[in-house]
């Protein structure tokens, strides 16, 4: 039985937050731990997925690669005294507006397509139910210290929000590498390729 708040306890992906991650050499913020590298993933032959489960992985690495860009950036922005320069301003705009337009589709499209039916495929074969998807509100505190005028109450909120943006993002990349490496090879085991076709066409309202 899959308990994925269980697994959460035991994962390898432990918070890297306490580790000199912004002095890392060529590496993003969230130095990815073993578990994450390519020789000791789970084979997913993604060929053989369906057509809906295609989609679904192809725009979480699209977000990966957003993720990565969105850590670097804040690494820097922490460096620098917390000093917005146009680059790092591009890319953390970026980043907001990729989440609100793209990442919350994506978790909706997985929310009303795909989960229901697999829900009910892991319950019907004994699997633990499907975990909540990763939530945050941390993104307005960046827009909070721009306005705040005295510079040690600022700092403790930039501070505030590049510790909670960092956990959050964390917490995607824990997210996307379930689904991929567990979620997915399951409802590919579970899911019939009848229901893969509704799915697909319940995933085309959400775009």
């Amino acid at each position: 039985m899959i308990d994925l708040k269980e697994t959460n306890k035991k994962d390898p992906i432990k918070r890297n937050v306490e580790n000199g991650l912004d002095n890392m050499k060529g590496c993003t913020p969230f130095d990815p731990p073993s578990v994450y590298e390519e020789e000791n993933k789970p084979k997913i032959d993604f060929d053989s997925m369906p057509e809906a489960l295609q989609e679904l992985m192809k725009e979480h690495k699209v977000a990966v690669e957003k993720i990565e860009a969105f850590e670097n950036a804040l690494v820097e922005y922490k460096t620098s005294g917390y000093v917005l320069n146009p680059s790092i301003n591009s890319t953390l705009s970026e980043f907001f507006k990729f989440y609100d337009n793209n990442l919350l589709v994506h978790n909706e499209k997985e929310d009303k397509a795909l989960f229901p039916i697999l829900n009910a495929k892991l319950l019907e074969s004994g699997e633990h139910s499907i975990g909540e998807n990763p939530k945050t509100a941390s993104f307005n505190l960046f827009g909070l210290a721009t306005r705040i005028k005295d510079p040690q109450s600022r700092m403790f909120i930039c501070d505030t929000a590049y510790d909670t943006s960092r956990e959050f993002t964390e917490l995607l990349r824990l997210h996307i590498y379930r689904e991929d490496y567990t979620l997915f090879p399951l409802a590919h085991k579970l899911i019939s390729a009848e229901e893969f076709e509704e799915i697909s066409k319940k995933q085309k309202r959400y775009k």
